[in-house]
């Protein structure tokens, strides 16, 4: 398991030669940047609306850059609205430190169902998950894919064993098969589960089938952060 979370760390010119080109090829990437084009042409007035609520809110940043490991371990900034405090790191670290109950949450899923770190705005993007809409920029950019396992971080690679060889094989999505699957209504393990058969059986159909069904699924609000 220690020697697969190293891999994911490993620079991007060695993560080229130790990994395959990514699951799909010049097919998924070509419905990507199509796909992305035209959600960022149609969806501007809802950005610059977005934009607008964050930075008037509390006058802080617009965007946040987290670092997330995709594609053959490379490192990438995971963009997204901003809906935490600024100094969210120190707010987190001390509410684990008095809440026993959100420290094992945190630890089993890396999420709280109720985070102190989260802006009023903030808590209304993620519950329709308008705060990863700049994601699409990670998919123009080549960070990211319209479908694939969500972005991780290190520490939670760790947590796919051996299965951390398919996630590392496709790029993240910003949607995929665990979101209209239940999302945070089911464990960890059967995310892990979802990532390595959705990369085990791409197609394209599939990936049409997925965001087909992520709209329902967001405005449903089901296993929402």
């Amino acid at each position: 398991m220690r020697d697969v979370a190293k891999s994911a760390t490993a620079s991007f010119s060695q993560a080229d030669i130790d990994f395959p080109p990514p699951i799909g090829g010049l097919l998924k990437r070509s419905f990507d940047i199509t796909g992305s084009l035209i959600g960022l042409i149609a969806l501007s007035p809802l950005f610059v609306m977005i934009a607008l609520l964050v930075k008037f809110s509390d006058g802080g940043s617009i965007f946040y850059g987290h670092r997330r490991i995709g594609r053959g371990g490379r490192i990438f900034p995971c963009l997204k609205f901003r809906t935490m405090v600024p100094d969210g790191d120190k707010v987190l670290a001390a509410y684990l430190a008095t809440n026993p109950d959100a420290n094992a949450e945190w630890v089993a899923t890396r999420k709280l169902k109720n985070d102190p770190r989260v802006t009023r705005v903030g808590a209304v993007l993620r519950k329709l998950s308008l705060d990863e809409l700049p994601q699409i920029i990670n998919i123009l950019q080549g960070d990211m894919s319209l479908v694939g396992p969500r972005p991780v971080v290190r520490d939670e690679l760790e947590i796919y064993g051996t299965s951390a060889v398919y996630y590392l094989k496709s790029r993240p999505g910003l949607t995929g098969l665990w979101q209209v699957s239940g999302r945070n209504d089911v464990s960890y393990d059967s995310r892990v589960a979802f990532d390595r058969h959705y990369v085990e059986n791409w197609s394209l159909f599939e990936d049409v089938r997925i965001i087909i069904k992520t709209v329902p699924a967001v405005w449903m609000s089901r296993g929402s952060y």
